[in-house]
């Protein structure tokens, strides 16, 4: 999956910039739209606190083993 940036003109949906899809290939488009461009280092910390979540079920050493998560390389020693 990927994401991109885009604009609608009235007729079609235009990236920002070039995309590399195959040709003649149907695709799903996820449309959301951005309320705001992130424009600093603050607004985008700002972003991340409003969208924390407390839970659970995220492991607490998340930040420290994000390789074992994502791609499940061994974890690092503590």
């Amino acid at each position: 999956m990927i994401s991109i940036q885009a604009h609608f003109d009235g007729k079609v949906i235009v990236p920002h910039d070039p995309v590399e899809l195959p040709l003649d290939q149907t695709l799903i488009v996820r449309i959301e739209a951005i309320s705001g461009a992130v424009t600093s280092r603050d607004s985008c910390l700002n972003w991340l606190a409003d969208h924390a979540v407390d839970s659970p079920a995220i492991p607490t050493d998340l930040s420290h083993q994000h390789d074992h998560y994502l791609y499940g390389s061994p974890k690092l020693d503590a």
